[in-house]
């Protein structure tokens, strides 16, 4: 058995990786002694932290897309589009009013104060609202304030937030990062599993956020998020607008596409003993519907990592 500082990073629905790499270190009977997660990862690395991650993947298995949406809880005026409050509550039920400093794991949560432009760590306080901080992806969830502070998602400055466990006593640590390069000419992962017609999920979509049905895989084909091979030539009759293009896309595109790159610069600065890296392709960011699938894709990265440093 070793002991595990565990790095949980930012990436939306991929995050569900992180709860199958956490299965696969406990299979082997690792103890996982430190968490720090930013997003996704915090909030995966806050359920591990008060034991209630187990729980928590059998509930997000049972989502499909029409349970994903009803979660959402539109709003029109307050620097975003989803509250994200029907999700805390879910949480609330599961973890109850829990201090940070009382898990029996250390953990922090990373989120960034976007007006002194520098990343937060959460390591004392309440658990849900550190939480709620971090996972504020700017565009998509409404900031949190707190003590006066607009806090957003901990992905804008520290997508896998590895500093916090460096003074860890551990065997080893081992990072999940969910911005895995994409092949070239290698689309976006297809929405899967829905239980509803793709005209039913889009009338929803636009009844509920007044907004069309996504294209993120063609527009993936378009704007991908690996360099292109020598220099780009600016066009010589200028440029097309795609009417089919929806703010939400290129937020979402442009999110990945800078966490990607900051994570190539915090690992490089602060390698881990063993990574995980999970694909940009394996679901994209908002696919909550997918968990069952992404959970055993995290083990079974995991496993193959783990199998690799042990040889």
């Amino acid at each position: 058995m070793a002991r595990v500082a565990l790095v949980l990073g930012s990436g939306g629905a991929r995050g569900y990786a992180h709860l199958g790499a956490v299965e696969e270190l406990r299979s082997r009977g690792h103890e996982i002694v430190a968490v720090s997660g930013t997003s996704m990862g915090a909030l995966v690395g806050g359920l591990v932290a008060t034991g209630k991650d187990a729980e928590f993947a059998e509930w997000a298995s049972t989502l499909t897309g029409r349970r994903v949406l009803r979660l959402a809880d539109p709003t029109w005026s307050a620097g975003g589009a989803v509250t994200a409050e029907r999700l805390m509550s879910t949480l609330d039920e599961l973890v109850g009013e829990v201090m940070i400093e009382d898990l029996p794991i250390p953990y922090t949560a990373v989120a960034t104060d976007l007006a002194a432009r520098r990343e937060v760590w959460f390591q004392r306080g309440p658990l849900l609202p550190a939480i709620r901080a971090s996972i504020a992806i700017p565009g998509l969830f409404t900031p949190a304030v707190v003590d006066g502070r607009i806090l957003v998602d901990g992905g804008l400055l520290n997508p896998l937030p590895l500093d916090p466990t460096a003074a860890a006593v551990a065997d080893f640590t081992l990072a999940v990062s969910l911005q895995g390069p994409r092949e070239p000419h290698e689309p976006t992962s297809p929405a899967r599993g829905f239980s509803v017609r793709r005209a039913e999920w889009a009338a929803d979509l636009r009844r509920r956020f007044r907004r069309a049905d996504t294209t993120l895989d063609d527009l993936a084909d378009v704007v991908p998020l690996q360099p292109t091979d020598g220099p780009a030539e600016a066009p010589t009759d200028g440029v097309d607008v795609r009417p089919d293009v929806r703010t939400s896309e290129v937020v979402s595109l442009a999110f990945d596409a800078m966490q990607s790159l900051i994570t190539r610069y915090r690992l490089a600065a602060l390698p881990p003993d063993v990574l995980v890296t999970v694909p940009l392709a394996a679901a994209r960011t908002l696919d909550f519907h997918r968990a069952e699938e992404l959970i055993e894709l995290g083990r079974q990265l995991t496993k193959v990592a783990l199998d690799d440093a042990e040889r």
